[in-house]
């Protein structure tokens, strides 16, 4: 049985001060969903989360290496923890993640004041290195090269009491020429049908409302158990569950996406209509050079599969720009592509060479100024193209879960549609974590506003 809990609250004056844990997390859904399992593995040895980092007794950065510079960001931040620590003797840092995965005890010979240093494969020994650093007087550095073989399930402290990740596969089996994923994450691995069904039942029975599949390759999920399944047979599963409401899924590889997982997002009925699918280059011969195993018509034809079977589903993908010798007239076709496709959303970025992918030593590199000048371009055509998509909501009613509050207004609530839109509207909080129904009255490229319908048509549930 999981320990699923929902988020805890801070030590009050008065109580008995636990010990305290603070947890800075960069990256991916991935990432934010590895914290959740810190949480609860310092949990159950007496570490309790805090929001306030210089009161806690243990400092974690959770790190990301998809990005050039990012132990740049990682050293940046352990320099400014380090004074807190100064302040503290007893305060303890840890580093975890896709960073720590990478440079392993090189981390600490230039930062020799961290205390743990572990990777994305030994998670699950958190507590025991944490006890290890207790009694040491030199840090304890432990990163396994590949994930275990039975590997255990680990405890969770959910930071969201309407929506929870499940991780379904680790890893990732494709050698994109520019990807770090698979040296950080290792190759991929399913956790059984079993074992997911079961925390997702335990997740409705909790409250959840929503549940979210991950996986560095989602797509792929089950290709490796015996009998093999896939991604379409784990929604019709987990749809069975009545508790739960919708079920998405992210990220995954557009060779892995078969009819099935299509199907089963069409005939079940919790499965959200939205399909996070990167293609990373408009380009044949850019797609060719990063390794992606499929050309321009694939996806184009991928794309048709999907809107044939659900002709309102939402289609986002992740685009890379500059790509080394990538051409001005390849770039074009991928702006191109984004105008053709018509994405409802698009995440953007530059080029990163990363240390252990190949074309990080390639000749040709495109220059800074200019790959951000590519960068810039292409997101004033995605969000023009965003824009377009979201108007095609005015005047609709779309089915909500209520989030929270919106940052910008005391009065508004926020939450998403199926199709993974975001809407602000005026309501009461005590609709958070209900299904309701949202008339949409305007909209830009990132998000819907409308109007809570009458009451006596709010679907709440």
């Amino acid at each position: 049985m999981l320990n699923i809990t929902a988020r805890p609250s801070e030590t009050k004056p008065g109580e008995d001060a636990a010990k305290r844990v603070y947890i800075e997390t960069f990256g991916c859904q991935m990432n934010k969903s590895d914290s959740e399992h810190m949480l609860g593995l310092l949990d159950e040895i007496g570490y309790s989360q805090t929001a306030n980092l210089k009161s806690a007794d243990l400092m974690i950065l959770n790190t990301c290496a998809i990005r050039e510079g990012a132990e740049d960001k990682v050293y940046s931040y352990l320099g400014a923890w380090r004074k807190i620590k100064e302040s503290r003797p007893n305060a303890m840092i840890a580093v975890g993640g896709c960073v720590a995965q990478d440079a392993g005890s090189n981390l600490v010979k230039r930062a020799p004041y961290v205390d743990i240093v572990f990777g994305t494969h030994n998670l699950h020994r958190l507590p025991e290195l944490v006890l290890k650093a207790q009694k040491s007087n030199a840090p304890v550095v432990e990163v396994f090269q590949e994930l275990p073989e039975d590997l255990p399930e680990t405890p969770v402290i959910r930071q969201s009491d309407i929506s929870a990740w499940v991780s379904i596969i680790y890893g990732c089996d494709y050698n994109c020429t520019y990807c770090i994923v698979p040296y950080v994450r290792g190759r991929e691995k399913s956790r059984t049908l079993e074992v997911i069904t079961q925390e997702v039942k335990e997740l409705g029975e909790a409250g959840y409302k929503e549940v979210t599949f991950l996986g560095q390759n989602v797509t792929a999920y089950g290709h490796d158990l015996d009998p093999k399944i896939h991604l379409g047979d784990l929604l019709r599963r987990a749809g069975t569950i009545d508790s739960i409401k919708r079920l998405r899924f992210i990220t995954g590889h557009p060779r892995d996406l078969q009819e099935g997982i299509i199907d089963a997002v069409a005939e079940v009925e919790t499965a959200c209509e939205y399909f996070h699918i990167p293609v990373q280059a408009g380009d044949d011969r850019t797609l060719r050079r990063m390794a992606r195993g499929y050309n321009v018509d694939f996806y184009r034809k991928q794309v048709e599969k999907i809107r044939k079977r659900l002709p309102d589903a939402a289609i986002t993908s992740d685009l890379i720009v500059g790509f080394p010798g990538e051409t001005e007239q390849e770039f074009m076709n991928t702006v191109s592509l984004v105008e053709e496709i018509c994405f409802d959303a698009c995440n953007t970025a530059a080029y990163s060479p990363r240390q252990h992918t190949p074309s990080a030593n390639w000749e040709a590199q495109v220059p800074e100024e200019e790959k951000y000048e590519r960068l810039r371009f292409l997101n004033t055509v995605v969000a023009e193209v965003s824009h377009r998509r979201n108007k095609r909501y005015l005047g609709k009613s779309a089915e909500i879960l209520v989030e929270g509050r919106s940052e910008k207004s005391a009065t508004r609530l926020t939450g998403r549609t199926r199709t993974n839109k975001i809407v602000n509207f005026e309501g009461d909080e005590s609709l958070i974590g209900k299904l309701v129904t949202v008339q949409i009255d305007s909209a830009n490229p990132w998000a819907l506003r409308g109007n809570l319908r009458s009451p006596s048509l709010v679907e709440i549930s």
